[in-house]
């Protein structure tokens, strides 16, 4: 069942679909994130606890009922069928930007302001002291986009038309198996889906609890 998954399907590149766009889609949500993030915990300016409202504001909105605008817009960009449109809609997470805030506000502003004093700005801040001190967080949060966007069907079912291009849990719903009632290749490529994303839980677990337990401190 797993050699006819493999061999009489596209399953494997649905699978690299897969893992190419939630590679690159978490590493560029926490890396927003974290932009986001810093300025609302360290950074003092006009207005910044009203963005910072407005971006939690977002939260509000289910994303089914801006799922046709988001569609309408990137089929105006013509970003229908490319890696980029399946993860522009997962970029932007307002609870993670929330959650690595409130771990940032954890840090003490003196290790800001002893930092200015040895001549660090604010890039070194964050890359050498703020992240060092919240990795185990940002190690959680990106484990947890990168299992978000992998597990994402309605959006790369709309954004896609080309077969080659679908990711892994649209294309098992395609697969002509069960046409057929020959469920066995079926669950053999669904068996193949989950692998990844237990395999992340069992290597990473002890982080992943290290990780809670300190955004629960925080």
């Amino acid at each position: 069942n797993f050699a006819r998954a493999l061999s009489e399907s596209m399953i494997s590149r649905f699978m690299v679909n897969s893992l190419i766009t939630a590679t690159i889609g978490a590493v560029l949500r926490i890396a927003i994130a974290v932009l986001c993030a810093f300025p609302a915990a360290f950074l003092v300016f006009r207005g910044r606890d009203a963005l910072f409202i407005f971006v939690l504001a977002t939260m509000l909105l289910p994303s089914d009922a801006l799922i046709i605008e988001n569609y309408l817009t990137i089929s105006s960009l013509g970003l229908i069928d490319t890696y980029a449109g399946i993860m522009s809609i997962h970029l932007l997470a307002p609870v993670q930007i929330f959650l690595l805030r409130q771990a940032f506000k954890s840090i003490p502003r003196a290790y800001k302001e002893v930092a200015a004093l040895d001549g660090c700005n604010d890039i070194q801040f964050l890359s050498r002291i703020v992240l060092p001190l919240t990795r185990q967080i940002v190690f959680v949060l990106f484990l947890q986009s990168f299992t978000s966007i992998w597990n994402a069907y309605l959006w790369p079912l709309l954004i896609t038309n080309d077969s080659r291009m679908r990711t892994v849990q649209v294309g098992i719903t395609m697969l002509n198996y069960a046409e057929n009632l020959d469920f066995g290749p079926v669950f053999a490529a669904i068996t193949l889906v989950v692998l990844p994303s237990i395999g992340i839980f069992l290597i990473f677990r002890k982080k992943i609890v290290d990780g809670i337990a300190a955004a629960v401190l925080s």
